[in-house]
Formats: C-alpha cells, structure tokens, sequence
C-alpha cells in the first residue's frame, strides 16, 4: 500500500512483510538467513516505496536462483549512526559488468520477453534517490549478487518538499 506521508519506518517489519507476500515463490527455491544488527532504528520514510523496492530485488534474486539457492538480508548501521545499511544477496546466475551497469536503465530487463518490463530496478533506483539515499549493486557471473541500499535515518524534509513542490505534490507544509 502506498503511503502519502513520511513515517518513522520498521525496516525488519517491512522486509519480513515483503517475505510474506512472495512467500509461495521463495519456499522451493530458496532458504532466507536474515542477519540484523541487535537494534535497529526506524528511519524517515514513505514506507510503501521502500515495500516497492524489497519486493523488486527479492523478486528478482528468486528469479535469479535456477534450481535451490540461498538469500542473505543482512541490516547493518554506519559508525556515526546516521544510516541505515540493507544488503540483499543471493547466490543466483550473477551478472556481467556490462549487464550490472545497465541495471537501473529504465526498460532494461535480463528476463525473457512477456517476463518482465525492465521497470522495478528503475524505479527502485529513483524511489531510494528520492529517500536521499544511494543503491548499489555489485554481481559476479555465476556466483550471484548482492544490492546495497544506504538511507539516512532523517530526511532532510526541506528537500523532500523542494523536489515534490517540483512534481506538484507537497507532503507536509
């Protein structure tokens, strides 16, 4: 469900929610290990993006493992505790560095035709920017991937109203 407001976001709660949906796809292909530091803080957040982009990565880290995988979420925080780090790895097919750059071109798409619109990555890079946060993700063929996503704990609320004022949206003000 998409959500209009900035709320303080449960990440683990969000993930495993994501879990839960794609469940019936998981269970035959792979085993999830979570790896979560002791606490983890709420961040600033339009929460329903951040289930958008869960759900694209782990759906496509599923689609990515041919026969019995494995898939690692591991939550980590930055030494001055201002972010938040979510990895998301799997031990599928992996990429090529050609294939790895155009990951986040809209349109692009390592699936057959009639499978897919090449838009989640996409739109997952732009939703993570919109959170002024960055997404990362570093593939060996045949060994699998991982993606990287690093958010602030706090918006810079200025800036969020700046860009949506820009789209004709105002989310608070």
């Amino acid at each position: 469900m998409e959500e209009a407001a900035i709320s303080d976001v449960d990440i683990p709660h969000e993930i495993d929610m994501t879990l839960n949906i794609l469940h019936n796809k998981i269970k035959h292909k792979a085993e999830v290990h979570k790896e979560y530091i002791d606490y983890v803080p709420k961040v600033e957040a339009f929460g329903g993006q951040l289930n958008q982009v869960f759900m694209n990565i782990i759906d496509n880290a599923v689609g990515a493992i041919e026969e019995k995988g494995d898939i690692w979420i591991r939550i980590k925080m930055n030494e001055t505790q201002t972010h938040l780090f979510i990895e998301i790895e799997d031990n599928g097919v992996g990429m090529d560095k050609e294939t790895c750059h155009k990951t986040f071109d809209p349109f692009f798409t390592t699936k057959p035709v009639g499978q897919g619109t090449g838009l989640g990555m996409s739109i997952a890079h732009k939703i993570i920017k919109s959170h002024q946060g960055e997404i990362r993700v570093s593939s060996k063929k045949g060994e699998g991937t991982k993606f990287t996503i690093k958010l602030p704990l706090k918006l810079n609320r200025e800036t969020i109203n700046a860009n949506l004022k820009n789209e004709g949206e105002i989310i608070d003000g």
